[in-house]
């Protein structure tokens, strides 16, 4: 008899690339903090122009970028490690990102609550399945649930002689 362990199969584990994810997320988020950059200048008054975007608030657009490597370096790493891909990877990582953050405050005890305040949010997001998404076939599933199906046209039957 084979017992039930043998018989479900056990996800196998992809390993994910920590260099490709951190220098895509990284893009995404400087891309970020350009818009906050640009939003930041517009807000403020000052004479340096439009160079102000990359002059006076540019710092912002590195430092999103900076969060956003370490976030998906971190989290691909740690789930490389761990072989794992559920939320304590992105806790981990939005510990990362976090401290980042407070490190640019230049305090240590900011530095920490920061990481921990990320840290907690990453995780909770990630548990919480809106980071990772649905796989398809629960999402087609859903949407034939929730949508009607369109019924046949009807055809007329002949008359009988």
């Amino acid at each position: 008899m084979a017992d039930a362990s043998s018989s479900s199969p056990v996800p196998s584990y992809q390993s994910k690339s920590p260099i490709r994810d951190a220098t895509t997320v990284a893009y995404q988020a400087a891309a970020a903090g350009a818009l906050v950059s640009v939003l930041q200048n517009a807000l403020s008054s000052h004479k340096a122009g439009a160079f102000g975007v990359l002059t006076r608030t540019g710092g912002t657009i590195g430092t999103f970028a900076a969060m956003g490597a370490a976030f998906a370096f971190t989290e691909a790493t740690v789930a490389n490690q761990r072989q794992k891909d559920d939320a304590i990877n992105g806790a981990i990582g939005g510990c990362a990102a976090g401290f980042l953050a407070g490190i640019r405050t230049r305090s240590l005890p900011m530095a920490l609550a920061s990481s921990a305040v990320v840290g907690i949010a990453m995780g909770t997001f990630d548990y919480a399945g809106q980071l990772v998404g649905e796989h398809k076939e629960v999402k087609e599933e859903k949407q034939k649930k929730f949508f009607k199906t369109v019924p046949l046209p009807l055809q007329p039957i002949p008359p009988s002689m």
